[in-house]
């Protein structure tokens, strides 16, 4: 049984601490991360905003994330073991196609991409206010660092214009414990792997 979960969210909003959490405790889980699909610097357009463009979806490229994903999904144990990632043991009686292969995709524009939409069999979403993302935002220490008035001037507009196009999402309060949200989803997700037995 394949399962592809999204975790996406505001730009700090505590996708990568949940997602490698659950690559941890998840069987046969593997990660794909929007943020390694990221075009290069001269290739990032710069806006009307006088900022480079890193917070929209053309900033990536998703066609190379979308193959990736159809990669794990065509062969996951494949992926899984091109990836470093061990696999659980199969017993000898147990029919391998029944075997639990897990995908999490984590990134801040995951479900502002068509072509994703539908592979998703569960897909969360994690925010938090203004006041702590900004905070979170100006304490991370980036490759390419924040340009002055980058947050208030492109990433929270950008956030509120994304946000919006989004739907049927499973929302997160960001400002919940980080054991507190990982439990939440953990459960969430054995439940639904239980029900598509």
């Amino acid at each position: 049984m394949k399962c592809i979960i999204g975790i996406g969210g505001v730009t700090n909003g505590g996708k990568t601490t949940l997602t490698n959490k659950l690559i941890q405790t998840l069987p046969n889980c593997c990660v794909v991360h929007q943020d390694d699909f990221f075009k290069k610097p001269d290739q990032i357009e710069v806006g009307d905003d006088g900022f480079r463009q890193w917070d929209v979806i053309t900033a990536m490229d998703m066609e190379a994330m979308t193959n990736t994903i159809k990669g794990w999904m065509e062969n996951p144990a494949k992926f899984a073991r091109s990836h470093g990632v061990s696999l659980a043991p199969v017993p000898d009686v147990a029919n391998p196609d029944e075997q639990i292969h897990i995908l999490i995709v984590e990134g801040f524009l995951l479900y502002n991409y068509p072509p994703l939409l539908d592979v998703f069999n569960k897909c969360y979403y994690i925010a938090i206010p203004y006041e702590e993302c900004k905070r979170r935002r100006s304490t991370r220490q980036y490759t390419v660092p924040d340009p002055p008035g980058l947050f208030d001037g492109h990433v929270w507009p950008m956030y509120l214009k994304h946000r919006k196009q989004m739907e049927d999402l499973e929302y997160l309060d960001g400002l919940k414990s980080k054991e507190e949200i990982y439990d939440q989803v953990y459960e969430d997700i054995q439940n639904n792997l239980l029900n598509r037995l």
